[in-house]
């Protein structure tokens, strides 16, 4: 699967849709960077995540299993090569999806965060989305209800903020 993504690593630092939105404003904003703050961006893909952090002052360790993305460190979410509590916040956005033991990768974010994990994703709508999704794209996974995500955020030992996720 490394080397799909590292084939489409170009196509990510440029998309428009991976580059910018709401979605990303609110998951920075979510993360309160400030000057010497440590974080993690989890499957970083094009690296707007860690773009975003460090021109809020944060210290980014990005990390994705493809070489081609560039991360600072290549390893699968389910496998980060960190000590416990090694950032202040752990964030992924729109990846987790195409992880193959999300429960895995949720409890690694939640053992390296000293303080907070942000996952931003897409939500289980139906079978047939997911179907269709895998015909699209062949390394999609499954996406996760919002039960099975506050189950996962749970079984991490992780608070849910109501006020901030699974928002619409």
């Amino acid at each position: 699967m490394t080397d799909v993504w590292s084939a489409r690593a170009e196509a990510f630092r440029s998309s428009a849709a991976h580059r910018e939105g709401p979605d990303l404003d609110r998951l920075v904003e979510w993360a309160e960077p400030g000057e010497g703050m440590t974080a993690l961006d989890v499957a970083t893909g094009g690296g707007h995540v860690a773009r975003r952090l460090r021109e809020r002052g944060c210290n980014v360790v990005s990390v994705d299993p493809a070489p081609g993305m560039q991360p600072t460190v290549v390893a699968r979410a389910e496998d980060l090569p960190f000590a416990d509590a090694s950032f202040d916040v752990v964030a992924c956005r729109i990846a987790a999806h195409h992880f193959d033991d999300v429960r895995a990768a949720v409890l690694e974010m939640a053992r390296v965060s000293r303080d907070r994990v942000l996952i931003e994703d897409n939500l289980f709508t139906s079978d047939e989305f997911e179907q269709a999704e895998r015909l699209h794209d062949p390394t999609h996974v499954r996406c996760y209800s919002e039960e099975q995500w506050r189950g996962l955020f749970g079984e991490a030992g992780l608070e849910v903020d109501a006020s901030a996720i699974f928002e619409r």
